[in-house]
This record gives structure tokens, C-alpha cells and sequence, in this order.
């Protein structure tokens, strides 16, 4: 998580124009599961995984313009610390593109000042017996002009490749963080093979992350195409509640005052919304035998402590349940667990993720407010179609929605029941019920029925399969009292259709 994100990282826009002229090769690519999975034996990056176990980030510091540029400088000494805490590795975002670290007209060189600098942080967290994932971070041209910085991008990896093809296997790559912008999701696919065919030239069995487009998020997970290379490690962030986590974040916008409040109370409600998340990124590793790597997730210091500690404490338990690696955002900045100026640790938050065992959830009252269930039919619930979408709503026992063209944003269809009463500091449940025919994501959110049009819960990825479950999402309302918001389920850039069986709205209370 950084000092510059957007809204979308939550999934809001997932994607690109479909290929209308090729509509069962874009329908594949959409879907990521459509391609054949090839047996690649992964049992050593597995291993690795294992190894990389609990991690933390070092955050606005390599990242940042300039080493002080964010007021976090690395120090010497940190590494000891964080090993000695219990650490296992560390992730470094480095920003190669600025002009003083790299060349922006070939040959694209990287100062070797910067090279060194770069190489002095490794040797020490290597030298403190953590293993290291070094990344590329913040490349804004390239997410500008993906094709126009293409060369610039693998020049840089060719060189990173090269200077680090000595280290041990301790030292593992991340090819980019958080793909977006212009730099779709298919295209992604593109970039990161080419990116590893020059990490294998110098580098041929170093783990290397596989990242995912949109910001890094859930929702472009069943987009990826993972290459055919024994070592990779799927790397995904995760910040949900947005609300909660980016209340009075700066960065993301005025909205994220009205989130100001928010918390978090690790109730069951609020665990079955992120279980229910995750669930399309857990099968998708398991059909490519891929270890998960959790590359980010943090709560923002505005949030209350006792909320962020219950938020972290339950993720980082639930990571290791699953198998999975996972690296804290961050260290010593606005999500950080030590503070430099005061020289003193947020002990709070040093035990939620490497001491406190999993606590029993909290269990809930809930309230109804809305049940569709739609046997006479849609019951309010309308779609709206843009940007050159085509797409029909039917009820009768079920929401059906035929999706002809998908557009090329989510938003683009969109499926929207107005009249939701919301109340200022109160808790609220959404599940619903819904089938596809084939694996595809899409959005939901509760939000404001006129202008700006934003969302009160923030933006949570869903998806549908021919499985029929029931998903979940969770927020607090931190703004203003609203009778009249909108459940919305943002269906574009697939034409696989949705059936939704039905949707509950509630309001929770923990007991």
C-alpha cells in the first residue's frame, strides 16, 4: 500500500476493450481458467514460500522519489531488528525509473551509484539471515505507456538480472508491483513473460513473484496466464475493508474522511467476508499448483489501534492456516509497526502479527433490511449498460442477467437497486447467492444514488461459477446518513451471464 493509490485497487475498473472480432480467445483471456494448465513440477517454489513465511515491508523509503523524499529513510540497523523480532524476509520496493537512478532514452542504463546502493541494502538483510524480495515499484511511465516504455522496462530487468545473478537463492525478484492503468491486464500477461525470459538468462532458477494487474488486487487473479516456469510464486495484496483501512488516507481522496471511525471487530460476519474473497484466488492457485504470497496488507495509523490489531492479527493467522507467505505494509511509516522518532516499537501491532494466537470470532446479532429473493419478478433492481455494452435483466424465481457485450469497463454493466437506508456509525452485511457458467469476477458495493457516486463500503471483488455459494461483504457506514443508497453489482467486460439467486441486506451488531 503507498502513498499514491487509488480507489481502483479496491476493483472498481478491472480490465480492457474486449476483442468483439475474437470473441472465444477474449472470453479465454478473461477468464484466465479457459487456458490448459501445464504440469510444472513447483515443489521448490513451494518451498521457498515456505521459507519466506512472515514478512515485512520497507515502505516509502526506495519507493519514495528520493531516499528522504517521504521522511523514511532506510537506516542501518533495521534489518537486526526486524530478524530479531521473528521476522523471515523482507520486501524492498525500489523506484528505478526516476532520472537520477535510471536513463530514460536507451541504453536505459541504471546509475551504478544507485546499482551499489541498492546492493548494500541486500547484502544487509542477507547478512541478517532474511531472505529478501526486491521488486520494481512505482514505474508511472510505464503504467502511462506500456508500450512505449516496453524496451525501457526489460532494459532494467536485464541489468537488475545481471547484477544480482550471483546472490544466493535467498535473494528472490518481483517483476513489477501493481500493474494498472494502461497496462491492462492481458497485456500484463505479455510483460511479465518477457520480463522473465531476461531474468532467466542470467537467473535461470531464482523465485520470481508473479504480481497481479488492477493494483495488485483479488479481482484480476483469474486474468493471469502464469508462465510455464517452475519458479514462480503468485504474489496478491489485500487492504479490504478499504474503508477501514484507508480512513483518512490522504492519497485515495476526500472521501476517506467520511471513513474516519471505521472499525473493525473481528466478528463472524466480517471473517466470512474476506474467506469468501479469497476463494477465487485459492482455487486458481491450487488448479496451477502456485504458492501464495500475500505481498501487502495494512491498516492505515488513523484507523484505532485495537481495530487494526484485530484486523492484522486475524489476517496473519488465517495467511498461515492457508500455507501462505505473507509481508506486512510496513515497517516505519504510516502503517508501520516502529517508530523512528519516538525509537519505539507499536508493540500492539509486533504481537498481532508474530505472537497473539487466533482468537475465537465475535459472534453477531444481525437485523434484516432487504431480501430479494425475486419470485414475482426484479424487485426494483434495474441494469444500466454504456460504453457500447449490451446486456438484458430478467426475474422470475432468479436475477438473470444476459450479458451480449461486456463493455470495457465493469461499470459498464451495471445492476443497481436504490432505496437502501444506511445510518451513520452502524454495521451493515450484504450476501448474496449467485451462479455463472464458467469462472468470471465482478464488483459490489453499496454507495451514494447521485453524484460523485461513491461507494459507502468501498469496492469488494466478487465472483460467480457454476458453484452456487453464498458470498459476503461487510462495512460500517462512515458518512453521513443516507436513506436513499444503491446496492450495486458492476457486471461488465464479460459476456459470461450472472444468476443471482438472492441477496440479503443487514445490519450487524457484535454481541
Amino acid at each position: 500500500m503507498k502513498r499514491r493509490r487509488s480507489r481502483r485497487h479496491a476493483g472498481r475498473h478491472l480490465g480492457r476493450v474486449r476483442t468483439l472480432a475474437a470473441p472465444l480467445l477474449a472470453c479465454a483471456l478473461l477468464l484466465g481458467f479457459a487456458f490448459p494448465v501445464i504440469a510444472v513440477d513447483r515443489s521448490a517454489a513451494h518451498a521457498m514460500n515456505a521459507r519466506l513465511a512472515r514478512g515485512i515491508n520497507m515502505g516509502n523509503m526506495f519507493e519514495a522519489p528520493s531516499e528522504a523524499a517521504w521522511g523514511n529513510p532506510w537506516r542501518s540497523g533495521y534489518f537486526r531488528m526486524i530478524a530479531e523480532l521473528g521476522f523471515d524476509h523482507v520486501r524492498i520496493p525500489v523506484r528505478w525509473e526516476t532520472a537520477a537512478r535510471s536513463m530514460a532514452l536507451p541504453p536505459y542504463t541504471i546509475t551504478p551509484s544507485f546499482m551499489s546502493r541498492v546492493r548494500e541494502v541486500v547484502d544487509e538483510a542477507l547478512g541478517e539471515g532474511l531472505l529478501v524480495i526486491l521488486n520494481m515499484h512505482h514505474h508511472d511511465a510505464l503504467y502511462a505507456d506500456p508500450r512505449g516504455q516496453r524496451d525501457r522496462f526489460l532494459a532494467q530487468w536485464r541489468q537488475i538480472a545481471a547484477a544480482f545473478s550471483d546472490y544466493p537463492d535467498e535473494l528472490l525478484f518481483e517483476v513489477l508491483n501493481e500493474p494498472h492503468g494502461n497496462l491492462s491486464a492481458t497485456m500484463w500477461n505479455d510483460f511479465f513473460a518477457d520480463a522473465l525470459v531476461e531474468i532467466r538468462a542470467t537467473n535461470p532458477t531464482r523465485q520470481v513473484l508473479l504480481g497481479t494487474a488492477e493494483y495488485g488486487g483479488l479481482a484480476a487473479v483469474p486474468r493471469l496466464r502464469p508462465p510455464a516456469d517452475p519458479n514462480i510464486i503468485l504474489s496478491v495484496h489485500y487492504y479490504n475493508p478499504f474503508s477501514f483501512t484507508h480512513q483518512g488516507a490522504e492519497w485515495v481522496g476526500p472521501q476517506s474522511n467520511a471513513w474516519l471511525g471505521t472499525t473493525w471487530n473481528d466478528t463472524e460476519a466480517e471473517r466470512e467476508s474476506i474467506l469468501s474473497e479469497f476463494r477465487v484466488t485459492k482455487a486458481f492457485a491450487e488448479r496451477h499448483d502456485l504458492p501464495i504470497h500475500v505481498g501487502e496488507f495494512g491498516a492505515y495509523s488513523t484507523a484505532d489501534l485495537e481495530s487494526r490489531v484485530r484486523w492484522t492479527r486475524f489476517l496473519a493467522r488465517w495467511f498461515e492456516e492457508q500455507g501462505w507467505s505473507w509481508a506486512y505494509w510496513e515497517f516505519s511509516a504510516g502503517f508501520g509497526i516502529y517508530s523512528p522518532a519516538r525509537r519505539a516499537y507499536v508493540v500492539e501491532l509486533v504481537d498481532a502479527l508474530l505472537y497473539d494466537p487466533m482468537p475465537d470470532a465475535i459472534a453477531i446479532d444481525a437485523t434484516e433490511l432487504y431480501r430479494g429473493t425475486f419470485a414475482r419478478g426484479p424487485d426494483g433492481w434495474t441494469l444500466g449498460t454504456q460504453g457500447g455494452a449490451s446486456a438484458r435483466l430478467s426475474g422470475g424465481g432468479a436475477l438473470s442477467v444476459a450479458i451480449d457485450r461486456g463493455g470495457s469497463e465493469t461499470w459498464h454493466v451495471q445492476m443497481v437497486r436504490p432505496g437502501v437506508a444506511l445510518e451513520r456509525g452502524k454495521a451493515y452485511r450484504v450476501r448474496f447467492v449467485g451462479t455463472a457458467p464458467t469462472q468470471r469476477s465482478a464488483t459490489a458495493y453499496i454507495g451514494r444514488a447521485t453524484a460523485p457516486w461513491d461507494a459507502y463500503s468501498g469496492y469488494t471483488a466478487v465472483s460467480f461459477s457454476p458453484d452456487r455459494s453464498e458470498q459476503s461483504f461487510t462495512f460500517t457506514m462512515g458518512a453521513a446518513t443516507d436513506r436513499n443508497a444503491r446496492l450495486v453489482f458492476d457486471l461488465g467486460l464479460s459476456t459470461v451471464d450472472v444468476v443471482i439467486e438472492s441477496i440479503v441486506i443487514e445490519e450487524i451488531r457484535a454481541r
